[in-house]
């Protein structure tokens, strides 16, 4: 990230949050002799804690007095129908279809890494800056590679895998490298109003982390219907399938002298599947939707089901459109809409959507 005193200056958009993350990936990238520009996307949703009858404003407004305290100007893109239509949309659609989406990852691909991207290009921008915790490096060829973070008890970039592999050269991720006090260390040192916020572990559309209320909000049906266990026998009923997710125990109000965990949820016939703790692991599962960062792909390789789950190791098997993955042991709640991230070493090959879990 560091310049020469004689190379040209750089022009650099960074997506800034109003969050300490963004203002000190901004700081940074000033210090390393970048030409830096703010720039926050107007998303229409209400950030936790908010003021009643505002909306993300206030986090805007923190944007902007950090553009401010650093000297640096600062854009506001209006992307809210965009949010709307590609993100939040689709997290209905697939909750309604019995799946588990990940709404930051697709938020990612087409907002953060998509919309801005192309805006800062449109705006003859050098490079887009965000303030996650990964890192870009040359690969073999000089091809960029996506790799963890150095700090993997904050590492992003498991979210990050919907990037355009040709892309991977226009953005810059100044946290890589650091690790979070650090990085409120910096942000305290240089004045930032931002340096103690807390930083909220929720979908940001969510009211109260609550995601039910998305429906409840939008005046969306959730009609009820049948428990069954796996032989198909009916044990109780569920509230919309969409208030359950796999590998679900509490809130199934069922009566059983074992507990009861959500297998699997059938949207075409409004019905969910409980069994034992047991019957959560699958051996394997079968992905779509893939993004490859990665030249070339081995047979084996590390995977993540889950932003918090263990790397596991498995085989891959690529049809071109299709990957069947093999784990080495058994994993418990393979989640259908939940992200699959692959990694060899630190280095992310890519990822896709888990469309269903092997268990035979």
């Amino acid at each position: 990230m560091k310049k020469s005193a004689n190379s040209p200056k750089k022009r650099v958009m960074v997506a800034m949050s109003g969050g300490v993350d963004s203002s000190v990936a901004a700081l940074m990238l000033i210090e390393a002799g970048f030409d830096v520009t703010g720039a926050t996307m107007s998303l229409g949703i209400h950030r936790q804690g908010a003021s009643p009858g505002r909306f993300a404003d206030e986090a805007i407004e923190d944007a902007k007095h950090v553009c401010t305290r650093l000297g640096i100007p600062h854009l506001l893109f209006e992307c809210s129908s965009l949010m709307e239509k590609k993100v939040i949309a689709k997290f209905i659609a697939d909750y309604m279809l019995g799946r588990t989406p990940n709404p930051c990852v697709v938020c990612n691909r087409h907002l953060k890494f998509g919309e801005l991207i192309l805006r800062a290009r449109q705006l003859n921008f050098d490079h887009l800056a965000t303030g996650h915790y990964a890192r870009i490096v040359p690969g073999p060829g000089g091809g960029p590679k996506l790799l963890r973070a150095s700090d993997k008890l904050k590492d992003q970039s498991y979210f990050l895998y919907g990037i355009k592999k040709e892309d991977l050269g226009y953005i810059h991720f100044p946290l890589g490298e650091m690790t979070k006090e650090q990085v409120r260390q910096m942000a305290g040192k240089a004045g930032l109003p931002v340096a103690k916020r807390s930083e909220s572990q929720d979908i940001c559309f969510v009211p109260d982390g609550d995601y039910r209320k998305v429906f409840l909000q939008r005046g969306i049906n959730l009609p009820e219907g049948d428990i069954v266990d796996q032989n198909g026998r009916v044990i109780g009923r569920h509230r919309g399938i969409a208030n359950y997710t796999i590998g679900q125990r509490g809130g199934l109000g069922i009566s059983s002298p074992r507990p009861l965990y959500v297998l699997s949820l059938d949207a075409r016939s409004n019905t969910i599947i409980v069994g034992g703790k047991e019957d959560l692991f699958a051996r394997g599962l079968i992905a779509s939707g893939l993004n490859l960062l990665a030249d070339a792909w081995p047979d084996v390789a590390e995977a993540k089901i889950r932003y918090r789950k263990k790397p596991a190791h498995c085989k891959l098997s690529f049809d071109g459109k299709i990957l069947t993955v093999v784990f080495n042991e058994p994993l418990e709640a393979i989640t259908p809409g939940q992200s699959v991230v692959f990694y060899e070493g630190d280095q992310v090959l890519g990822g896709g959507v888990i469309e269903r879990a092997i268990r035979d």
